[in-house]
């Protein structure tokens, strides 16, 4: 079923649909020593309509380094730092705890404020205020999860990113923008023919992805404001965008000569240039972060395997050498790591291989897993599998020790997208 040439010819598991369903996350795994961490019910001034502090406590749940407490049998509630009662939260092992609150404003805005606290040294961490309108109350609970994430761990947090994915429900292919834990998802693209391949530009405004609309594979450009622009329809296929770091130009796969081959094209589709030149199949091309090399997926060897050519096409190098089928290249943020699909004893299965020693890793357990995509901080991996006969999202760490399912209650998902953090 999942065959190099179906990749190449993009006719692989198809993407998903108009449905709207939030995805449902199951975890499983953490690390090996979790921060026991408080996350006070936010006192709420009014009539708010979420409470943010279940939406905080669900991000940090989920990325398996935090061990969220319970905190219904504390009888104090404070909303501020003055109203901490340290010894009740260190009888509880608290070592970090927050405390906010979420007040009605005149002309329906709403003031949301918190603060993280050190129980043992009873001191503050970090804390910040917003002035919101009520539709924003999710995407500041995201805000204040990364804002904790970072203060705990010294690295970015990623609860305020979206993802990308294509959902087929109902004979209909739909390209879908949802918050990262799955909730507000919006269509962005919807037709009764495929749509596959979306990839996020750099400043997250866009997405690059492939239609075959017009019966045959164009690669167009969304905005999420709404424009939509034509970047390649030449002669024969046009697939496999990729976004260079700094987001003027894209790797492309045509096979406007030849067989598919990689090429550079501007992001306003002009000055198109051949990168790649052989009788093998070239494709599936990704950008380096430091936008020095562009790795892609080749049978030049005689199965498929992971190679990086410099982004002036003057080098070529193999890249992988251990198994005889490696495919779907994405180099971590930092550029230290290759996340690819590997033939792992006839399973498809998503592995991670250390660009310095070389190293593999194999992360995944399902036996169709594709399309890894890494969160914008390097610690998670996003992948498409499949769940009883359907398309869903899976994540797991980096470290392998922390996984997810994200279950859909309709359509069929395939090949996530993480978008990048939005300052």
């Amino acid at each position: 079923m999942h065959t190099f040439r179906i990749t190449l010819l993009l006719i692989a598991f198809l993407l998903s649909a108009t449905s709207h369903a939030a995805l449902e996350i199951e975890i499983t795994g953490g690390s090996a020593q979790q921060l026991p961490l408080a996350i006070v019910p936010f006192a709420q001034v009014g009539n708010p309509t979420d409470n943010l502090s279940n939406i905080v406590a669900a991000d940090l749940k989920r990325t398996g380094m935090f061990r969220l407490l319970e905190t219904g049998g504390v009888v104090s509630r404070p909303a501020e730092i003055s109203q901490i009662k340290y010894a009740e939260w260190a009888a509880l092992q608290a070592q970090a705890m927050a405390v906010g609150k979420v007040e009605v404003l005149t002309g329906n805005r709403l003031n949301v404020s918190f603060q993280l606290v050190d129980v043992l040294k009873q001191t503050q961490l970090t804390g910040m205020q917003y002035n919101i309108a009520p539709n924003q109350l999710r995407a500041t609970a995201h805000k204040i999860a990364d804002a904790i994430y970072q203060k705990l761990t010294g690295e970015a947090g990623i609860f305020a990113s979206r993802i990308a994915y294509i959902n087929k429900m109902n004979g209909r292919y739909a390209l879908q923008v949802a918050d990262a834990d799955g909730e507000n998802a919006l269509t962005m693209v919807s037709s009764k023919e495929p749509i596959i391949s979306p990839v996020w530009s750099p400043d997250g405004s866009k997405i690059a992805y492939v239609s075959f609309e017009k019966k045959k594979p164009i690669i167009y450009v969304q905005s999420l404001s709404g424009q939509r622009t034509v970047l390649a329809s030449f002669k024969g296929n046009n697939s496999a965008p990729a976004w260079s770091p700094d987001g003027t130009k894209l790797a492309i796969v045509l096979t406007y000569a030849a067989n598919s081959q990689l090429y550079i094209i501007n992001a306003d589709g002009t000055d198109l240039k051949p990168l790649t030149k052989s009788s093998a199949i070239d494709t599936e091309p990704t950008w380096s972060p430091d936008a020095n090399w562009i790795y892609f997926s080749s049978d030049r060897g005689g199965r498929p395997q992971i190679y990086k050519v410099s982004s002036s096409g003057a080098e070529l190098q193999r890249v992988t050498f251990e198994g005889g089928y490696n495919l779907s290249p994405r180099i971590s943020p930092d550029g230290k790591s290759l996340a690819m699909v590997r033939n792992d004893g006839g399973k498809f299965r998503v592995a991670l291989q250390d660009l310095a020693s070389g190293q593999v890793q194999v992360l995944s357990e399902g036996g169709q897993d594709e399309s890894p995509s890494f969160a914008p901080n390097g610690r998670v991996l996003l992948y498409a599998t499949r769940l009883a006969g359907h398309g869903a999202l899976a994540a797991v760490s980096a470290d392998g020790r922390v996984k997810q399912r994200l279950n859909e209650t309709g359509g069929d998902i395939r090949e996530p997208a993480w978008g990048p953090l939005i300052k």
